[in-house]
């Protein structure tokens, strides 16, 4: 879930020399923003009808020596990211992959993710991002899925692909296995202002020895071939097939489009004046549907340049943004509380920093106001999920409001309605946020019936129930209040109870377990898990023994912080776990 927005503080009247909608009509009733939609915007884009690929084949004729981004202060241009696609995309297609196949990506941010993500499109195949941080146990689900044949990894996580790939049936497993590693694209010297830590460094130059059958990645690139075929993608392609989990089950794929990609990749840039001379810090996770709209899509549109980290350093943050002179930042609040807890913090000059953007968890007023006093810089909080592409809704950098969704943005509809009747809420009323707008997704992969669960009609047209609840105020700005599904937000990332629960219940120690969420001071929300331990291991097992095995077998977000053992659930009279109960008790009086 995330985002998008921000920049300068100033906020004009509501309205000024904005066509007001006429009272009494649907856009007034529907639309109340209309009246304070920054003037420089059009109410809905134009959008190409092209492909990703074509994005960057535009890009570097355009701009091809231009660094299209920046790794430890080695540049990567235009010209050779394109070359370097080529050369992977024909090296995939000698070895097989074919038009609308799935190929896992599956590092951290790094120069090469980029790279990969584009042979992939180049070679009209469809990319999996998946999340560096988990596990072989979680591994798996993403390898049979989407029936994926080839998986493009860092030497630090090839490993748990290989042992994720090895426990499945061999009709079901990965048959090409690319690894890079993260320093093949370092330079040789890295600058003091640049230089990560010492444990970061390590990690960047690590060269374990490659599971078998395997590939590296600099002789896939070596081998100098072309692609065997011009591409024959199509807007309403798939493009991407990034996961998100839900209230039951495993993880489920949204079918993202070219089509339904273009707008926030073209609408990005103009609601936050981005343009080939802005320079972004890409730290948000790549495999993440923002960091892949702001540091791998949107970006290569306007032919900005991305400095990028492959982890959060918020020492090596400060650096960055003073020496390169970052313009854009897309961030979750998190980070910036922590950039401003460091005690070099004023020796940092973020003065160059003109839009920051953000969303995924709860910005505090404090930081804020902070942000605004020294800066000039409204954080202004945006809206969406995986299925919208991230966002559906932004605060105007011209007229944020704190701790706001903000209003549905270019071509989008978004209503307030009861969750149960479907009826529409007036302003002010709290009900399920539904959304209706051109970067929805096409639906969730092989699952029909949950793809027809998500949506409703309203005016003749679908809207996707997001399942969370907000209210909408007399202008048209959005707000947050509860949510109707069963999810966790800590720092920014999601946790579903249920796929914590279906790992826990792996666990030899666990009977039965129940996950919830409860409040914490710096995540926002953290994860609990109440346990009820097996027979014979009461009275020996212990809190941090559950932890510990949870840190080995799941993503180290996904991992319980508090765990306490109970001698039961509390359950329904069907048999069904009470984890509302479980939640209110832990939440405690009001």
């Amino acid at each position: 879930m995330k985002h998008q927005v921000s920049g300068s503080e100033t906020q004009p009247p509501a309205a000024q020399g904005q066509r007001l909608p006429a009272p009494g009509t649907q856009e007034a009733r529907t639309a109340p923003h209309a009246a304070v939609w920054p003037r420089r915007l059009p109410r809905a884009l134009t959008v190409p009808e092209t492909t990703l690929w074509f994005n960057l084949e535009v890009t570097a004729r355009r701009y091809p020596s231009k660094a299209a981004y920046r790794f430890f202060g080695r540049p990567l241009s235009f010209a050779d990211l394109l070359a370097q696609a080529e050369a992977m995309a024909g090296w995939l297609q000698a070895r097989g992959l074919q038009r609308g196949d799935r190929v896992l990506l599956f590092m951290q941010n790094c120069p090469q993710f980029v790279v990969a993500f584009y042979a992939v499109q180049r070679a009209d195949a469809v990319v999996v991002p998946v999340n560096p941080m988990n596990r072989a146990d979680e591994f798996g689900h993403y390898i049979t899925d989407p029936e994926a044949r080839f998986a493009i990894t860092s030497a630090d996580l090839a490993g748990i692909v290989a042992e994720a790939n090895a426990q499945l049936p061999a009709a079901q497993r990965l048959q090409h296995l690319i690894v890079t590693r993260m320093g093949d694209l370092l330079p040789q010297a890295i600058e003091e202002a640049e230089r990560p830590s010492p444990a970061v460094l390590e990690w960047l130059h690590a060269d374990p020895p490659l599971p078998p059958g395997s590939t590296r990645w600099s002789e896939a690139l070596g081998a100098g071939l072309r692609p065997l075929r011009t591409s024959e993608a199509q807007p309403d392609d798939l493009a991407l097939l990034p996961y998100t989990s839900g209230t039951t089950g495993l993880p489920k794929g949204c079918m993202h489009t070219h089509r339904t990609l273009m707008p926030n990749v073209v609408g990005g840039g103009l609601w936050g004046h981005a343009n080939a001379d802005s320079v972004a810090l890409a730290v948000v996770p790549m495999f993440h549907i923002t960091g892949m709209m702001y540091s791998v899509l949107a970006n290569i549109y306007s032919g900005s340049t991305a400095v990028l980290m492959p982890r959060w350093d918020r020492e090596l943050a400060g650096r960055l943004i003073s020496r390169h002179r970052v313009t854009h930042w897309t961030c979750i609040p998190t980070m910036v509380i922590d950039l401003f807890g460091s005690p070099n913090y004023k020796s940092f000059d973020l003065t160059s920093l003109a839009y920051m953007s953000g969303g995924g968890a709860a910005m505090p007023h404090a930081v804020a106001e902070r942000l605004r006093a020294e800066f000039g810089i409204t954080f202004a909080e945006g809206y969406g999920l995986t299925e919208t592409a991230a966002p559906s809704h932004a605060n105007p950098p011209e007229r944020a409001k704190l701790q706001c969704l903000g209003m549905p943005i270019f071509g989008v509809d978004s209503r307030i309605v009861d969750p149960d009747t479907l009826a529409e809420m007036p302003p002010g009323e709290s009900g399920e946020i539904v959304t209706h707008g051109p970067m929805v997704f096409k639906g969730y992969w092989r699952h029909p019936e949950a793809t027809q669960a998500a949506f409703i009609e309203i005016d003749g047209r679908p809207f996707f129930r997001t399942g969370d609840l907000g209210r909408m105020d007399e202008e048209g700005y959005f707000f947050l209040t509860d949510r109707l599904k069963r999810m966790i937000n800590a720092s920014g990332f999601k946790v579903w109870p249920s796929e914590v629960e279906l790992l826990l219940f792996k666990c030899p120690l666990v009977q039965e377990a129940c996950v919830i969420g409860v409040k914490d001071a710096y995540r926002g929300e953290t994860v609990k898990a109440v346990v009820v331990p097996r027979a014979e291991v009461r009275g020996s097992a212990r809190p941090e023994d559950i932890t510990a095995w949870a840190r080995e077998h799941m993503a180290a977000y996904k991992v319980p912080r508090i765990v306490e053992f109970v001698d039961s659930l509390p359950k329904s009279g069907s048999g069904k776990v009470m984890w509302r109960v479980l939640q209110e008790r832990a939440a405690g009086p009001g």
